[in-house]
């Protein structure tokens, strides 16, 4: 072969290379931050409900937009640092999964780059966002109105062990969300003539300790915080529940099918969705969409789960209230 023949197929590799690189260079980048510990399937992540909503926007992983992971473990403390170091690689958006620790640490770490996020239980009190309807500033996405479902959960388990006249609380200290979370649920307490009792934990020790304080506090029954790391830790908090014999009442139904006795909250279903459409929320951003643009959705419809067995455990007769308003009932 000729040297000129040789020449016109050498720049074409160049050019295929460098248009390669400048591909790859303009795809844009979605930072994960998680409070959570990652899956142990990796590949899981391409199928979660929020890369689902993205896709319908007409972004694939891999294809037109990359990711870049991080993973505080349920150690709330590390967020900032790991929030930090995803503005510094410069991504394109930040979705936060974990709740109210997650976004605030995110928000905390850029003021310009777009954030949706997840799951966080009151996003205007918290002060993530200013108002649901008009967000401001770079943060968007769904709650699960878990704060104010808390004192809800406090009234189906003060009829479930009406004689009771002390209820707990268990919360985890090291949340941004919990100093909130304790005020609305004391107010719903005095209102009912309740004394409320307080426990933290933020590790497996801790919940340990905490269940075991239950006893000595002479506790009728416990409400467990809506809190992603309790949630990580659901069948250590069932399963301490029924070892030391006390009522729990739970935010998710998982806690129910676990053997947990009774959970009031957003329905898995309800929870996969606003993450899907948190996906297609962050695909909207890609195109040019402004979060201060795009409310703050919230879910609409919530499910009471009561399972019979720890009530017949607990020899806990459920009253006909309750199992009337159940949308589900575990036998």
């Amino acid at each position: 072969m000729r040297r000129r023949e040789l020449i016109f197929p050498l720049a074409v590799a160049v050019t295929a290379t460098g248009a390669l690189r400048a591909q790859q260079k303009t795809m844009p980048v979605i930072g994960y931050l998680s409070g959570f510990s990652p899956p142990p399937n990796l590949s899981d992540l391409g199928r979660d409900p929020f890369q689902q909503g993205l896709s319908e926007t007409g972004y694939v992983g891999g294809q037109n937009v990359a990711f870049e992971y991080r993973w505080a473990e349920g150690h709330y403390d590390r967020l900032p640092a790991l929030a930090a170091d995803l503005v510094s690689r410069k991504v394109d958006l930040i979705k936060t999964a974990g709740g109210t620790p997650a976004a605030l640490a995110a928000k905390g770490a850029t003021s310009t780059i777009p954030i949706v996020f997840t799951n966080v239980g009151d996003p205007v009190g918290s002060g993530v966002v200013a108002s649901l309807a008009r967000p401001g500033g770079n943060l968007t996405g769904f709650s699960n109105m878990s704060l104010e479902l808390t004192p809800k959960r406090l009234e189906l388990l003060s009829e479930l062990i009406s004689q009771a006249r002390v209820i707990a609380l268990l919360v985890n200290p090291t949340s941004a969300y919990t100093d909130p979370m304790i005020r609305v649920v004391q107010e719903a307490a005095r209102a009912r003539g309740l004394q409320l009792a307080i426990l933290k934990a933020s590790s497996e020790s801790e919940i340990d300790t905490a269940f075991a304080t239950l006893v000595q506090l002479h506790a009728g029954g416990v409400i467990i915080g809506a809190d992603p790391f309790f949630n990580s830790r659901r069948e250590q908090v069932v399963a301490l529940a029924s070892r030391h014999a006390v009522p729990a009442i739970y935010e998710r139904r998982e806690y129910a099918a676990s053997g947990g006795l009774i959970s009031y909250g957003p329905s898995l279903t309800v929870l996969t969705d606003m993450d899907r459409q948190a996906g297609i929320y962050a695909g909207r951003i890609l195109k040019g969409a402004k979060p201060a643009d795009l409310p703050v959705e919230q879910p609409t419809t919530f499910e009471l789960v009561v399972n019979l067995k720890p009530a017949k455990a607990l020899g806990l007769t459920v009253p006909p209230s309750i199992l009337a308003r159940a949308d589900e009932v575990i036998e």
